[in-house]
């Protein structure tokens, strides 16, 4: 047979789901591994998409999505944080985040261009960036600076094929919230070299120390900006698939057109409960998040009291701790302790090199399982 596509089969598969699927098959497992809220979606919404299912809302909507959708996330953008996006010609309702990001790389990259991805980040930055044609290209952070991008770092990274930087913030694995200077920094720096910025803004409400900083409200940032946003971190929506794209207009047209090629349009149920999330849910996200943030404070103090040190997770529900103090690579601490203690973890390392010394922990987790886990890691690192 004809060989296939060379990019896709030299894809590792995701070093997340990996330690998932072997914690399924174990029994008294906590597992701290997948980034997926352990509430149900509010009543509310779920109210909302049963109501949709019972009066036949089970048709396609226009491939741009719902008109009330796209005009309650554009609301939301420009109240909370200042970004001023027009509903009808750059905003988009995608099959989640991830259909969005891909959206994005496919419509910003021609074959060969480079994309850089501060790293940690999330596993499915560089593998999407391939996927379009690109050449993702690592620019390492440190947990020392808080993993803030370093704008000097990153115009070190610039070659003549660069066409963008893609980050996350708040970051998945490293719970980071870009502070404002270093967006700004970045910002005149694609000024200046003239490139796109792709933010992924999923985790935007879920902010603990300050306010966060949408990209695309920056002055400059703009007509350069794709933002990306959805449902399933702050919402507890993840199996409903609604995320959305703001970008100017020129990259939101193109977005729609590979969109109404492949998707076609996200699903009618789904936008309708999207819907009521943004209009009337809001008291449930305050309460899911005020939750996230005291599982944070008693996971973090209960991290360092065992002798792990573990930077302040400002954003996002991951602890990402150093484990440098047991002499094992992340990958061997994540193994050791699932076989010995049965709490999985997630290997830094699958995040980038500059991931390695360190492991994910999602704090989306109950917390009395959370200082389960605590005990069993203490257990296990006493034990080496």
């Amino acid at each position: 047979m004809r060989p296939l596509n060379d990019v896709i089969a030299s894809c590792p598969p995701s070093g997340i789901r990996r330690f998932f699927d072997i914690a399924a098959e174990m029994d008294d497992v906590i597992s701290l591994g997948v980034g997926e809220p352990d509430f149900v979606t509010p009543w509310r919404i779920r109210e909302a998409g049963i109501y949709a299912l019972e009066h036949g809302y089970t048709t396609y909507t226009s491939n741009a999505g719902l008109p009330r959708l796209r005009e309650l996330i554009c609301a939301e953008l420009a109240t909370r944080y200042g970004a001023q996006y027009s509903w009808r010609d750059e905003c988009l309702i995608t099959t989640g985040v991830s259909e969005g990001l891909d959206l994005a790389l496919r419509v910003l990259l021609n074959p060969g261009d480079e994309v850089i991805v501060p790293e940690p980040s999330y596993v499915a930055y560089e593998p999407c960036v391939a996927f379009a044609g690109g050449t993702p290209v690592r620019v390492a952070t440190r947990w020392e600076d808080g993993f803030a991008i370093d704008a000097d770092a990153v115009e070190a990274a610039i070659t003549p094929r660069t066409k963008a930087v893609l980050i996350g913030s708040p970051a998945n694995p490293t719970g980071a919230v870009q502070p404002r200077p270093a967006l700004e920094a970045l910002v005149r720096l694609a000024e200046k070299h003239d490139l796109y910025l792709i933010s992924d803004e999923i985790y935007d409400r879920l902010t603990y120390a300050g306010t966060h900083t949408c990209l695309g409200a920056l002055p400059g940032a703009r007509e350069r900006t794709v933002v990306l946003g959805g449902f399933s971190k702050a919402q507890a929506m993840t199996g409903w698939r609604v995320g959305w794209i703001c970008a100017p207009q020129a990259v939101a047209e193109l977005a729609v057109r590979v969109h109404q090629y492949t998707m076609l349009c996200a699903p009618h149920v789904s936008q309708i409960a999207a819907v009521e999330a943004l209009a009337h849910a809001d008291d449930d996200v305050v309460a899911m998040v005020a939750d996230y943030d005291r599982r944070r404070r008693v996971f973090v103090k209960g991290l360092r009291e065992i002798g792990l040190d573990c930077p302040e997770p400002e954003g996002a529900f991951y602890a990402f701790p150093s484990i440098r103090s047991s002499g094992l690579d992340s990958e061997t601490f994540a193994e050791k302790l699932l076989q010995a203690e049965h709490v999985a973890v997630v290997p830094g390392s699958v995040f980038g090199p500059s991931g390695e010394g360190h492991v994910r922990c999602s704090y989306a987790t109950a917390l009395p399982l959370l200082e389960e886990a605590l005990v069993r890691i203490d257990r296990f690192l006493n034990s080496l």
